[in-house]
C-alpha cells in the first residue's frame, strides 16, 4: 500500500470519525494507529447481532436496512460502515444520518426530509404564480429535496433568461412549519430586460445592414419600447436568425454564403447588448443549363423538363429546385409511376459564375408508408393533421412529401412545435411516420381602435378562433364602430370541405352608416356562402352566392336622381359570382418580384329586384431594387357596373370609394347640382415608390411617393334629375394626384400619413389633401 492509499484510507475514516456515534471511536482510533503501523485499514471489523433504527416516521425500517445492506452476525469493516452511510443518505430520503456501533448492536439514527406544505413564490411580477408553478418539479405534499429545489430555481431562471432577463436570481428556501413540514419559497430577483441596443453587420456588400436587419427576427431597441418584446435580447432567437441569414441569402443565389460568428457584447452598464453578425456573402450565382434525363425504362425525360419553369440566367435559388423536383414527383404519380425519385445534380461554373443542374429521375427505393402516428394533440383532432400528408398508409414512401406535410403542419399555427420523423416499421421496406406536435393557443379577443381622417375615431370588440373545437374551422366575429356608422360581421371557414382542398365560407355582416354620404343613412345586410379552392401552383377560384338587402333613408337633399333611389325603398339582390386571382408573389421564380392578378365577375338576378353584371379587376407588380432597399409597386385596375331589366343602378349599388389618393371617398364621379353620386364606371393606375429616409431603423419609419391617375364616370338614372339642377361629370374624366407618404411600424400598429396634391381635378370634387389610418389591436 502506498503513501497515497495510506492518506485516502485515513481520510475516509476520519470522516467516518465524525459521522458515527461515541462508542465506535475508540475502534476507530485503532484503525488511524494501524494504518499509522503500515497495516491494511479494513483490518478493523465489526459484528452486530442487532440493527436498530430510530427517527423513521414515513420510511420503512426495511427500506432503511436494505439501503444499509448490513446483515446480523455478519463481519462489516470500516469502510463497509462507511459505504452503508453513503447509500442510506444518497437515497435522497434524509436529511441527516448517523451510525452509532454500541458493541454487538448497531444503532442507525436518521433525520427524514419534511415534507413540502406549500410552494410560494415572491418577487415575481413579469411571469405569473401559475406559470412558474409548472416549470418546476418540486410539488405540494411531497418530499423535499435541496437538489430538486436548486434545479428548479435554475430553471425559473433559464425561464427569465428566455424573456430577456439574464440578471434574473432566484433562490430556493425553507420555512419550517409543524409535523415535519416546511414551506418552499423560490425568492425572486426579476431584474430588468436587456435590450438589443444595436444590430451589426460585418462582411456584407450586396445588402445594407438596414435590409438584413428586417430579415433576422432579432430588433433594435425602438421607439416605444416597452410595448415592444423583439427588442429583447434572447439567446434562442439569435440563434434562430444565423439561419433565417443563410436561408435569406441561398433563396438569392449566394450559395456560398456562412455565418462564421456571432458576437453579443454587453455594454459597459450591462443594461444593453450589441449584437453583430459576422458573415461571408460570397458570389452570387445565377442558373447556367438545365437539362433533365431519365435513368428508368419507359419514362420519357422530356415529358418531365417540360414542367420545369426555371429558365437559365435566373437567380439561383433552392427553393426553385425543391419547387421543381415536387412538381415532376406530382406528375409521376398522375402518370401512375411509383417510386420515383429526382435527384438535382449540380455542376458549379466558377468562370461565369453559374450551376448549371441536371435532374436525374430515378427509381427510388420499393418502401410502403406502413401508417402515420401522431402524438401531442389535446385539443385539435388527428385528421386535421393527417389531411396534410399527401400519402396515406400503404402508400409510396416519398421523403419529400413528409418534410412538405411537416412544412403544411407549421404553417396551420395551431402548434408551438412541430417534429416529423421517419422511422423503420415492422418489415425493412415499411416506415411509420411519427408526428409530434406541441398545441398553442388560437383564440383570441381583441379590443382595438382606429382613426382615419375618413371616418374618424373607432372602435373595435373582436374574437377570432383558428382551431374551432380541434376541427381546423375558423370563426371569427367582430363589432366596429365610429360616429357614422357601425358593422357587424361574422365569419366561418372550413378549410377542407367534403375531406377536399376546398374551403367552405360562410359569412354575414350588416351595415348601418351616414358616413357614405352625409345626406341620407343607409343599411345593408348580407349572406355569403363560398367556395375556394386551388386551380393551379400560383391560381385560386373562389364561387359564391350572394343575397343582401340594401335600404337608404332619411334623405334631406335635392337631388332628383338620389329621391328617386330613395323612393325605391329597400331592395333584395339575389346573385352569384367567382373571383380567380393569379399570385406569385410568395412562389415566383424571383424573391424580389412578383405579380397579382385578380378578376371577378357578380352575376344579379336569381330572384331579387335588381338585375346587373358587376365586373372588377386588378393588377398589381411590385419589385424591389438597389440592393432590395427600394420598393416600386404598380396598381392597376378598373370596374364596370351594367343593369339590365326596369332599372337602374343606385348609389349603393355603384362605384364611390376612394379608387385614388387626394380625394375624398365618394369625393370625385358624376355630381348632380353639388351632390356626388357615384358611377357605373372606374378605372385606376397607381404608382408608388417605398424607401428608408435615413433615419435609425429603431424608430420604424420610411418614406414613399407616389403618382395616382384616376377617375368615375357613368351613370344610367339620368332622366330622375331634378328641375333646375344639372348632371355633370358623367364621361371618363382622368385625375392626376401628386404625393409623398410617411410609414410608421408603431407600437400601435401600422401608420401611413399620406401628403397629396390634385394635379388636375374637375369641379365638384372633393380633395383631400392628408389622410392618416392607424388601426391596432390590444
Amino acid at each position: 500500500m502506498n503513501n497515497r492509499d495510506v492518506d485516502r484510507l485515513k481520510g475516509r475514516n476520519l470522516f467516518l470519525a465524525a459521522r458515527i456515534g461515541a462508542g465506535g471511536i475508540f475502534a476507530l482510533f485503532f484503525v488511524v494507529f494501524l494504518l499509522g503501523t503500515g497495516q491494511r485499514a479494513d483490518a478493523q471489523s465489526y459484528r452486530f447481532s442487532s440493527v436498530a433504527i430510530e427517527g423513521n416516521q414515513r420510511i420503512e425500517t426495511g427500506t432503511i436496512l436494505s439501503y444499509a445492506g448490513i446483515a446480523r452476525n455478519e463481519t462489516v469493516s470500516a469502510g463497509q460502515l462507511n459505504d452503508a452511510y453513503q447509500k442510506i443518505l444518497g437515497s435522497g430520503l434524509f436529511e441527516d444520518v448517523e451510525l452509532v456501533p454500541q458493541g454487538s448492536n448497531l444503532l442507525i439514527r436518521v433525520v427524514e426530509f419534511p415534507t413540502i406544505n406549500q410552494i410560494a413564490f415572491e418577487g415575481n411580477d413579469k411571469i405569473k404564480d401559475e406559470d412558474l408553478a409548472g416549470f418546476i418539479q418540486s410539488k405540494s405534499r411531497q418530499v423535499f429535496s435541496p437538489t430538486q429545489a436548486e434545479r428548479d430555481a435554475g430553471v425559473i431562471s433559464e425561464a427569465y433568461s428566455q424573456n430577456g432577463r439574464i440578471a434574473a436570481r432566484v433562490t430556493p428556501k425553507v420555512i419550517r412549519r409543524s409535523d415535519n413540514r416546511v414551506d418552499l419559497v423560490f425568492e425572486i430577483f426579476e431584474g430588468r430586460k436587456i435590450e438589443v441596443q444595436r444590430i451589426g453587420f460585418v462582411g456584407n456588400k450586396a445588402f445594407s445592414d438596414t435590409r438584413l436587419r428586417r430579415v433576422v427576427e432579432s430588433k433594435q431597441t425602438g421607439l416605444l419600447r416597452a410595448l415592444i418584446e423583439r427588442d429583447t435580447f434572447v439567446e434562442d432567437r439569435v440563434n434562430f436568425d444565423r439561419q433565417v441569414l443563410s436561408d435569406f441569402y441561398n433563396s438569392r443565389g449566394f450559395v456560398d454564403f456562412r455565418v462564421t460568428g456571432t458576437n453579443a457584447e454587453l455594454a459597459r452598464e450591462r443594461d444593453a447588448y450589441f449584437v453583430t453578425f459576422n458573415i461571408q456573402e460570397g458570389q452570387q450565382f445565377r442558373f447556367g443549363e438545365i437539362t433533365t434525363v431519365s435513368e428508368i425504362n419507359g419514362v420519357e425525360a422530356e415529358i418531365y423538363g417540360d414542367t420545369l419553369k426555371i429558365k437559365p440566367g435566373v437567380v439561383y435559388s433552392p427553393t426553385l429546385v425543391e419547387s421543381s423536383i415536387a412538381r415532376m414527383e406530382r406528375l409521376a404519380l398522375k402518370n401512375g409511376v411509383d417510386f420515383m425519385r429526382v435527384e438535382p445534380r449540380i455542376t458549379r461554373n466558377d468562370r461565369d459564375l453559374t450551376l448549371d443542374v441536371e435532374f436525374v429521375i430515378q427509381r427510388g427505393p420499393r418502401v410502403f408508408v406502413e401508417r402515420i402516428d401522431i402524438e401531442g394533440n389535446t385539443t385539435t383532432l388527428d385528421r386535421v393533421i393527417r389531411r396534410q400528408f399527401d400519402q396515406a398508409e400503404g402508400d409510396p414512401f416519398n421523403p419529400r412529401s413528409i418534410q412538405q406535410a411537416a412544412d403544411r403542419i407549421r404553417a396551420l399555427g395551431y402548434f408551438e412545435d412541430v417534429d416529423v420523423n421517419a422511422r423503420e416499421g415492422s418489415r425493412p421496406d415499411q416506415v411509420v411516420i411519427e408526428t409530434d406536435v406541441e398545441e398553442t393557443t388560437t383564440g383570441t379577443v381583441s379590443v382595438g381602435a382606429s382613426f382615419s381622417t375618413n371616418s374618424g375615431l373607432g372602435v373595435s370588440l373582436g374574437f377570432s378562433e383558428r382551431n374551432f373545437i380541434g376541427r381546423g374551422q375558423q370563426l371569427t366575429a367582430q363589432i366596429l364602430a365610429t360616429a357614422d356608422n357601425i358593422n357587424y360581421n361574422l365569419g366561418f371557414v372550413e378549410p377542407a370541405f367534403l375531406g377536399r382542398d376546398v374551403a367552405l365560407g360562410l359569412d354575414f355582416s350588416f351595415r348601418e352608416t351616414e358616413s357614405d354620404n352625409s345626406l341620407f343613412d343607409t343599411a345593408i345586410g348580407t349572406f355569403r356562402p363560398s367556395l375556394t379552392f386551388p386551380t393551379g401552383e400560383n391560381t385560386r377560384l373562389n364561387v359564391y352566392y350572394n343575397t343582401s338587402y340594401e335600404d337608404m333613408t332619411d334623405y334631406q337633399g335635392t337631388s332628383g336622381i338620389l329621391q328617386n333611389e330613395i323612393a325605391q325603398g329597400g331592395l333584395w339582390t339575389s346573385s352569384v359570382g367567382y373571383n380567380f386571382s393569379f399570385d406569385t408573389r410568395a412562389g415566383g421564380l424571383n424573391p424580389n418580384a412578383g405579380v397579382l392578378l385578380s378578376f371577378g365577375q357578380e352575376f344579379a338576378g336569381l330572384g331579387g329586384d335588381n338585375d346587373f353584371i358587376k365586373t372588377t379587376a386588378r393588377l398589381v407588380g411590385q419589385t424591389t431594387v438597389l440592393n432590395e432597399d427600394v420598393t416600386l409597386r404598380a396598381i392597376l385596375e378598373g370596374g364596370a357596373l351594367n343593369f339590365s331589366g326596369s332599372r337602374d343602378s343606385r348609389f349603393l349599388n355603384r362605384f364611390g370609394s376612394q379608387v385614388i389618393r387626394g380625394f375624398e371617398p365618394n369625393g370625385m364621379g358624376p355630381i348632380e347640382g353639388n351632390e356626388l353620386l357615384g358611377g357605373d364606371f372606374f378605372a385606376a393606375l397607381k404608382f408608388e415608390a417605398e424607401f428608408p429616409l435615413g433615419l435609425p431603423d429603431e424608430y420604424g419609419i420610411t418614406g414613399g411617393a407616389f403618382y395616382d391617375i384616376g377617375s368615375i364616370w357613368g351613370i344610367g338614372n339620368r332622366g330622375s334629375v331634378a328641375p333646375g339642377n344639372t348632371l355633370s361629370s358623367t364621361g371618363f374624366k382622368a385625375r392626376h394626384v401628386i404625393g409623398v407618404s410617411l410609414f410608421w411600424s408603431s407600437p400601435f400598429g401600422p401608420i401611413r400619413m399620406n401628403f397629396s396634391k390634385a394635379l388636375e381635378k374637375e369641379p365638384g370634387d372633393i380633395e383631400q389633401t392628408f389622410d392618416l389610418t392607424v388601426r391596432t389591436e390590444f
